[in-house]
């Protein structure tokens, strides 16, 4: 199996997956890794693994990811020979017509227990709602913002004490172990 990484950060989650890879407890590999942010350490994370990596130009948008775009990086990723793309911290709305190369094909992970605080920094909403619960969703990725099926998700406790970085960080571990996980049941429901 073929993965295929769109990132916008540091890529940790990229790592998990690389290390259950390690471990033999993924079968797939990681055909390509692509970043919408030229300074993003997901990349050197490839780099170093000898992972072909580019970046994906949104002509300069901030947040918008264009069609043409979207496009453009589908073929990349079908030249890669892609069979599953994973979202690791990419931080641009997937539509058409990524969605449509790779329907069903396309997973994200988010820091809360979909449908519960979608969008960015979610353990902070978490905090701020003065939830008991939080954790990690791997969800199907569709054109809204993280209202995809949920494939597997990881309940985490807010403690009395807990800042946004401390809850983030134990939300983190989860992901982690959840993401290849997650994979390997994709996997086997596309027989790939």
């Amino acid at each position: 199996m073929r993965l295929g990484i769109l990132g916008s950060g540091s890529g940790s989650n990229m790592q998990a997956i690389l290390d259950a890879i390690d471990a033999g407890t993924l079968d797939a590999e990681i055909a390509l890794v692509l970043s919408d942010n030229p300074g993003a350490f997901i990349l050197e994370r490839a780099a170093k693994r000898g992972i072909p990596t580019g970046v994906i130009d949104c002509l300069g948008f901030k947040t918008k990811f264009p069609d043409e775009v979207q496009a453009t990086t589908a073929e990349q990723l079908h030249a890669a020979g892609v069979d599953i793309v994973c979202l690791a911290g990419f931080m641009r709305l997937v539509k058409q017509p990524l969605l449509e190369a790779f329907p069903d094909r396309i997973l994200n992970i988010h820091p809360a227990l979909l449908p519960a605080f979608p969008g960015v920094d979610a353990w902070k909403q978490a905090l701020a709602a003065g939830a008991t619960e939080s954790g990690c969703t791997v969800h199907y990725v569709d054109a809204g913002m993280d209202t995809g099926p949920a494939v597997l998700q990881a309940a985490v406790p807010v403690l009395p004490d807990d800042t946004a970085e401390t809850l983030h960080a134990r939300i983190q571990v989860e992901e982690h172990r959840l993401y290849p996980e997650a994979i390997r049941v994709v996997a086997a429901k596309l027989g790939v």
